[in-house]
C-alpha cells in the first residue's frame, strides 16, 4: 500500500497525518503560520514530502453543510494548485471534510483533553481523519 499524507488547511494551522505501509494513520503535527501566509504552509509540505518521499495527498475540502464550495473551500483548492504548481509530480486529492474537525473535537473532548491541549491536537486529529476517509475510500 502507498503511503499517503492527509492535510487539514486552516486560516493559520496546518494539520498533519501520515499514513504507514499498513494504512494506520498517524497524526504528525499542527504546522502554525501566519495567518493567510499560505506559502509558509505549502514550504512546509513540500519539506514533508521531500522528508518522506510521500507523493499522494489527501488535502481537505471544507465545503458547506449544504455541499456548497465556499470561502474555505476556494481557499483549500487553490492551495492544491498552487503545490501542483510547486510539483507537478504530487497526487493530491480533494476529501469533503464536512464535520472532521467537529468529530475530532467531540474525541478530545470524551478523552477528557483540556481545552488548551484540544487547540494544538484538533487540527492534527482532523487531518488523521481526512487520511483515514481517504484511505478507505481508496479500497485499501
Amino acid at each position: 500500500m502507498n503511503k499517503a499524507i492527509g492535510l487539514d488547511l486552516g486560516t493559520v494551522t496546518l494539520g498533519i497525518a501520515v499514513s504507514d505501509f499498513l494504512g494506520f494513520v498517524h497524526g504528525v503535527e499542527t504546522f502554525r503560520f501566519p495567518k493567510g501566509q499560505y506559502s509558509k504552509a505549502r514550504e512546509r509540505v513540500h519539506a514533508l514530502v521531500k522528508e518522506t518521499g510521500i507523493k499522494e495527498i489527501a488535502l481537505g475540502l471544507p465545503l458547506h453543510m449544504s455541499g456548497e464550495v465556499g470561502e474555505r473551500a476556494e481557499s483549500a483548492l487553490r492551495f492544491k494548485e498552487d503545490l501542483l504548481k510547486e510539483d507537478p509530480t504530487l497526487k493530491i486529492e480533494m476529501v469533503d471534510e464536512r464535520l472532521t474537525t467537529v468529530a475530532a473535537h467531540r474525541t478530545l473532548s470524551e478523552l477528557d483533553v483540556s481545552s488548551k491541549k484540544r487547540k494544538e491536537s484538533v487540527d492534527r486529529l482532523a487531518a488523521c481523519g481526512i487520511l483515514d476517509t481517504y484511505i478507505r475510500k481508496r479500497g485499501n
